[in-house]
């Protein structure tokens, strides 16, 4: 069975063991002045993805992301550039363009089997 607190009008408390389903107390069964139940917050520990407690913003945190998300921007933008660079170079190399891919095996020209001979 669990164990209510109850306040008095001057503040003291006192405890008491309930069955769940009896009603709350009105008066204190000791003195006969009225009381109220009280209710403490129950500790809640969330766990698993998502509950970290770097998944709460800060200042710092945000700060800190901005800083990362600037930083992989350049990157990105320094990468796409250093790659139209290398295209444009090797399209407008002296190499054909048929060297740059290699044929497919489909593409490959196979010797054509002799014509059958008819005899007459």
């Amino acid at each position: 069975m669990p164990t209510y607190e109850y306040r008095r009008p001057d503040g003291t408390t006192f405890e008491i063991v309930q069955k769940m389903a009896d009603d709350a107390l009105k008066v204190d069964p000791e003195t006969g002045v009225p009381v109220e139940r009280v209710f403490h917050p129950v500790a809640i520990h969330f766990k698993g993805k998502g509950f970290h407690n770097t998944d709460y913003g800060t200042k710092r945190r945000n700060r800190e992301l901005e800083a990362s998300a600037k930083e992989g921007a350049d990157k990105h933008d320094a990468k796409t550039a250093e790659k139209a660079k290398a295209k444009s170079e090797s399209s407008s190399g002296d190499a054909p363009k048929s060297d740059l891919k290699p044929k497919a095996k489909s593409e490959e020209k196979k010797p054509k089997p002799p014509p059958p001979s008819s005899k007459d």
